[in-house]
């Protein structure tokens, strides 16, 4: 595994660019599984918040990223593989359901996985309505959710931008939201739905932003269309 190899020597580089200051790093649980679910602003996110913890991060990436042929294709799988990312087909449906299988392997075997539950990057810079998958897992688990804000990254990288620019940002970790582990048929909709609206209003008030109680990917959708 390679993830801490390049947090040790690519880190020093980010760090002197993103200038990342870190609060609440002492809400990250020492050991067992916990799951990080931030806000999604840019594409350096995932970059701060493997900077920013003092444990490994488990990500999900695109299934694209693991499908490519050819040496390129296979190079992509290989990194990617490396640093702890592993693959979520975003077409849905029992696709994605496999991703979710994968994420409650990684908690249950005592290890931290982070998530966006807005589940794509904010199209404006507001906070959006939160995805039920989380709320999922932490109930099939009893992994604590650690509520985070990323700050600033927007500015640094705008949406189209593939090099960012220099400047400062912050990740804030906030206090674990404990979850009982319960079975996943004695789990309700509406159990979901609250625990998923107050890990939002978490974030929200971690992060300063705007909320909007609608999915990201519905408005991105809308501004297509038009």
């Amino acid at each position: 595994m390679l993830y801490w190899f390049f947090v040790k020597t690519l880190g020093p580089v980010a760090r002197r660019r993103f200038h990342p200051v870190v609060e609440g790093a002492e809400n990250i649980p020492k050991q067992g599984g916990a799951i990080i679910a931030s806000n999604h602003l840019a594409v350096i996110d995932d970059a701060l918040l493997p900077l920013s913890s003092p444990r490994m991060i488990h990500f999900m990436g695109k299934a694209e990223y693991f499908n490519g042929k050819g040496i390129k294709g296979r190079f992509k799988k290989w990194w990617f593989t490396s640093v702890g990312v592993f693959p979520v087909d975003r077409s849905g449906g029992s696709k994605a359901l496999g991703a979710l299988e994968t994420a409650r392997h990684v908690l249950e075997a005592g290890n931290i996985f982070g998530i966006h539950p807005e589940g794509t990057r904010s199209p404006d810079g507001r906070l959006f309505r939160g995805h039920t998958g989380v709320a999922r897992l932490a109930y099939e688990t009893g992994a604590p959710i650690i509520p985070t804000a990323i700050i600033g990254s927007r500015e640094l990288q705008r949406p189209g931008t593939v090099i960012p620019g220099k400047g400062n940002t912050k990740v804030v970790f906030g206090k674990a939201i404990q979850v009982p582990k319960t079975p996943s048929e004695n789990v309700t909709r509406e159990q979901l739905r609250q625990l998923t609206d107050r890990m939002m209003q978490d974030i929200r008030a971690l992060s300063g932003q705007e909320y909007v109680d609608m999915y990201a990917q519905v408005l991105k959708n809308s501004q297509k269309k038009g």
